[in-house]
């Protein structure tokens, strides 16, 4: 099949939609779903550039490892990917979102002290030509050829044909910070902005304590978000994330359910944080970040009487990774019985032996 050019940025990269399980059909490529952020990586002949997934420039947050791709990778390349870093328990995805910050200084600091990595699993260009219209198999051969010798902190994606190889990859991976297996049709060119890959995550379910809500948009008839909670050892209530994806109907009946649960803040455990810094408030429900892009956070407090049941895929720490899945009220269960250790804990695996997979 014919290749065009050198593709330039901006490219939108190819996107999964999610799926329940593994594909059984034949013609599938299975890889480690990676969990950092995506970036294409163009290697020109003067430098090297890397591009987001929402299309922006990456290279001031990760100067480390433009510097380092631009010395491991031949002129004429592009890469589809994922920026990692990588700490003592896996991959460390705070310390990643902590690069993404205005002040030179603190980026060259972190840097230094929690260097980032480039895993590629795909190629969209080699030797100044697109690959883009080639199968997906032949693009992983040329892929691998091309990074048969890569170095930290260029890594190339374990591939596997066996699904069950990949089933194994599903239930022990996660222990090293990955959160899924993606699938790729092996016969698939690719496809910018296309939902044309499948990813299968881990499903799990929890009982949460809903403490507080957020409006939706601009309107006060309506509920945008829940806010969720959940009780360590010592009855401590923590924020633990939100569930959101409810229709239009469903937000207005929230909001006439919840108005009798509407409480002072003085009287709420999470009391404490209304006046919080944003700096030292990343966690906390109403607090801006710098991925909110100015939007407003505020929240409503609640009585923490209700109990919900959602779907989630993992934990980051101390709270939900995602946005968790409305699965059903659980009027049975008290609010103090909604604590972390009905969570599942994930065994430990070594990142190390993800990449010898």
């Amino acid at each position: 099949m014919a290749t065009t050019g050198l593709p330039t940025p901006p490219i939108e990269p190819m996107l999964a939609k999610i799926a329940e399980f593994l594909p059984t059909e034949e013609g599938f490529l299975f890889e480690p779903k990676w969990d950092g952020f995506r970036a294409l990586v163009f290697r020109g002949a003067e430098q090297t550039y890397l591009q987001s997934r929402d299309l922006r420039p990456l290279n001031r947050y990760f100067p480390e490892l433009e510097k380092a791709l631009h010395e491991a990778l031949p002129k004429g390349c592009v890469l589809d990917g994922e920026i990692v870093v990588a700490g003592p328990r896996g991959l460390d995805f705070d310390a990643l979102q902590q690069r993404i910050h205005p002040a030179p200084s603190r980026i060259a600091r972190l840097a230094k002290e929690t260097p980032a990595g480039f895993v590629a699993f795909d190629l969209l260009a080699a030797g100044g030509k697109s690959t883009m219209q080639l199968p997906q198999g032949e693009r992983r051969l040329r892929l691998e050829r091309l990074l048969g010798k890569a170095k930290p902190p260029l890594h190339l994606t374990p591939m596997t044909r066996d699904r069950a190889e990949a089933e194994k990859w599903l239930a022990e991976f996660e222990g090293a910070g990955l959160d899924g297996v993606i699938a790729k049709l092996e016969k698939a060119p690719y496809q910018p902005g296309k939902r044309a890959m499948l990813k299968i995550k881990h499903v799990r379910s929890a009982d949460c304590v809903v403490a507080g809500f957020r409006w939706y948009k601009d309107r006060s008839d309506a509920v945008g978000s829940l806010l969720l909670g959940l009780y360590d050892e010592a009855g401590v209530l923590h924020h633990v994330g939100v569930t959101s994806a409810f229709k239009m109907e469903m937000r207005e009946e929230l909001a006439k359910e919840l108005e009798p649960l509407r409480s002072n803040i003085e009287d709420h455990p999470w009391r404490d944080w209304a006046g919080a810094q944003v700096g030292d408030a990343q966690r906390m429900p109403g607090a801006q970040s710098r991925w909110s892009g100015g939007k407003d956070l505020s929240w409503v407090p609640l009585r923490p009487e209700r109990v919900v049941e959602v779907k989630y895929d993992h934990l980051q720490g101390d709270r939900f990774r995602h946005a968790t899945t409305f699965l059903r009220w659980r009027p049975d269960k008290p609010a103090q019985e909604c604590r972390y250790d009905q969570l599942e804990v994930t065994t430990p695996f070594a990142l190390a032996k993800v990449f010898g997979a």
